[in-house]
């Protein structure tokens, strides 16, 4: 049964962020809230809400090798597989302010994790861990973050994330209402049927919790991630696939790692140092690749190498877990 309700929890943790979207997004369009306004706010902390949930439970029940797992694990997946399909089924052209501003931020938060997770090397310290200060720091930055994006979207007439919320309609305040429980319920019970479940088959496995975290519930919370950039490809709106993946991995480090370690400290394992170099080079790659052949663009074979990479990190992850089996 554990493991059915691991699997089922996915479903219900993202049908539970979609529920808790809409209705939220329902109620603030009936109050006559800007569709900007509401993007910012509602849309986008709801599609971070599968990993804050995760994460939280997880932190909660004590395992730290899961919160810290999924995060990384979340934003090596948005960039190396995400971006990698991505790119493959049509070249993205990505804009000149998230070249120069937004990914280096997200670079930013990876790297900025590495400093203050990591004080045993840095302070000579017994334990390393992201302490409730750490988390305040976090926070923050993402504070500062969502300062600049209020900023360049009122100077843009086109923005992705408002043109995804005008298509939401207003619904009676009972079912919008209703929609909020149902999603705040969906997100709980499927946060916490997936960290158990991803606890017990690490036990009955004998693989490591961070192996769980970094590899199936980080690629199962960024599914929304997923679908929204590949769909926004299709048609054609590059703008929304690349600032999707990129912000989302702000969010991850800058609000989720924040409220996370706010919450509860959160211990980190040594041998996380690993996947943090993968995520600052996941980082720099796409930043590199946007010079290399046209300008400004992610070609099919540059995210055909972010997908082999991404082959190449998790048979490393599954052949060195013995050496921290948690």
């Amino acid at each position: 049964m554990i493991y059915f309700l691991f699997v089922l929890g996915f479903f219900v943790l993202i049908k539970g962020a979609d529920l808790l979207v809409n209705g939220a997004s329902s109620i603030a369009k009936r109050f006559k809230i800007n569709d900007l306004v509401i993007g910012l706010t509602i849309v986008a902390f709801g599609t971070s809400a599968p990993e804050l949930f995760v994460n939280i439970s997880a932190s909660l029940n004590g395992s730290s090798e899961i919160a810290v797992g999924n995060i990384l694990g979340s934003n090596i997946a948005n960039i190396l597989l995400i971006l990698g399909v991505s790119a493959t089924i049509k070249t993205l052209q990505v804009s000149s302010s998230t070249v120069w501003k937004e990914i280096p931020f997200s670079l930013l938060a990876v790297i900025v994790l590495g400093f203050l997770a990591n004080d045993r090397i840095i302070d000579g310290a017994s334990l390393s861990q992201l302490s409730r200060i750490d988390g305040l720091i976090f926070i923050c930055f993402f504070v500062i973050f969502i300062y600049y994006i209020i900023e360049i979207s009122k100077k843009s007439k086109n923005s992705g994330i408002a043109e995804e919320v005008s298509s939401i309609k207003p619904m009676s305040i009972f079912k919008s209402l209703t929609f909020i429980l149902l999603g705040l319920l969906g997100l709980v019970f499927g946060g916490e049927w997936i960290v158990n479940g991803a606890i017990k088959i690490a036990e009955n496995a004998g693989i490591s919790k961070s192996l769980i975290g970094l590899t199936i519930v980080a690629v199962g919370t960024s599914l929304p991630e997923m679908a929204t950039s590949v769909v926004a490809v299709y048609k054609g709106k590059n703008d929304i696939a690349i600032g999707n993946v990129v912000g989302s991995n702000i969010f991850n480090v800058f609000w989720i790692l924040g409220v996370s370690s706010i919450i509860k400290p959160l211990p980190f394992q040594p041998s996380c140092n690993v996947d943090i170099m993968v995520a600052i080079l996941s980082s720099f790659l796409l930043f590199i690749f946007l010079f290399i052949g046209q300008r400004h663009n992610i070609q099919r074979g540059q995210g055909i190498m972010f997908l082999l990479i991404y082959v190449l990190y998790v048979v490393y992850l599954v052949l060195t877990d013995g050496n921290k089996i948690a």
